[in-house]
């Protein structure tokens, strides 16, 4: 999926931190103003001005509940792979190197995109349909961002039980990375886990973490408590941290790293995705569908997009449609550093 909107370039940031334990801040999505012919309603949970990371997850949009006729023409991408992950609806992939699929829910499209690919994304049908899905970026390390794109669909993920302190035991599917010692066949360059929690009314379990990675839960369906351990940020002094942190659809939960594991609840049930990871070496710049490391490499990306050069291809059975880029702004773009 493409973003139709661009934030605004990013302000130098001095004495950008690092995460260096446990957190507890809960942090809504804001929604995304992308109107026109597709007029889908999309919130976004990453980046936030504070945190624009977890691990090498770099972007997530939720484009969803709904009923919308999506069509979203040819667009490119560099530097990331976008993990498209649906909870109702159909949608046709299309790429420059000939793929043509159609995802539906269990599925993952994985599109890595190395120094630039370009694809299309539509609804099933020519009428507007229910659609909900996550769609997330990964950015690539030095190691894998300068090389070619490449394509993977996965309709046979691990699923796996996680066993409950008390009533019914949790379901994960393993989507990306890695969770309780179960991998996930899709290609991953970074240390990473990125997985789909299901929790059964009145379960709670003791959900496994790797201590040096970085973790965030995004609450999908329903309402999960977190027992963090410590308050949530923004709680006034004295606030108990032995309550369990109430997570509701449209909020993420950042952990930090540090910790072994984690207890989740829910009364009623909920679905939760679970995206952590080892923190990302790098800082990035990102501006519109590129992830990159200066000014000069997104402008040099967006010239060539531009011009229709050959280094993001042509997506299979389109014509001239394209969607194109915006203009950048005025300022010189920066590398987005974290601030908690």
């Amino acid at each position: 999926m493409t973003r139709l909107d661009a934030d605004a370039p990013e302000a130098t940031a001095e004495g950008a931190a690092e995460c260096d334990g446990p957190r507890a801040l809960l942090l809504e999505a804001r929604e995304v103003p992308l109107g026109g012919v597709r007029a889908m309603e999309v919130h976004r949970s990453l980046p936030q001005r504070d945190l624009p990371m977890i691990g090498a997850w770099c972007f997530l949009d939720r484009f969803g509940p709904q009923v919308a006729k999506m069509r979203v023409e040819p667009h490119p991408h560099i530097g990331l792979q976008t993990v498209t992950w649906p909870f109702v609806g159909d949608v046709r992939h299309r790429d420059a190197l000939g793929s043509d699929v159609v995802i539906t829910r269990g599925q993952l499209n994985l599109m890595t995109s190395g120094a630039g690919i370009a694809h299309s994304e539509y609804s099933v049908g020519e009428d507007a349909t229910a659609l909900d899905a996550l769609q997330l970026w990964v950015a690539l390390p030095e190691s894998r961002r300068h090389g070619g794109p490449a394509f993977e669909q996965h309709a046979d993920l691990p699923e796996i039980t996680l066993p409950a302190v008390h009533g019914p035991d949790a379901a994960a599917t393993v989507v990306m990375g890695e969770l309780a010692g179960t991998a996930s066949p899709a290609a991953a360059y970074t240390p990473l886990v990125g997985a789909e929690l299901r929790l059964a009314p009145g379960s709670r379990i003791d959900l496994p973490l790797t201590p040096t990675w970085e973790y965030g839960i995004l609450a999908v369906e329903g309402e999960i408590g977190v027992a963090a351990g410590i308050p949530p940020a923004g709680t006034e002094e004295g606030g108990d941290a032995d309550a369990d942190i109430a997570v509701t659809p449209q909020h993420l939960l950042y952990l930090g790293l540090g910790r072994v594991s984690i207890q989740l609840s829910s009364d009623a049930g909920a679905t939760v995705f679970l995206l952590g990871g080892e923190p990302f070496p790098d800082e990035i710049v990102m501006w519109w569908n590129f992830v990159g490391r200066s000014h000069e490499e997104i402008v040099t990306a967006r010239d060539a997009w531009e011009s229709g050069a050959a280094r993001f291809g042509h997506v299979i059975d389109h014509g001239d449609e394209r969607i194109p880029a915006p203009p950048l702004p005025a300022v010189r773009l920066t590398r987005r550093r974290r601030r908690i």
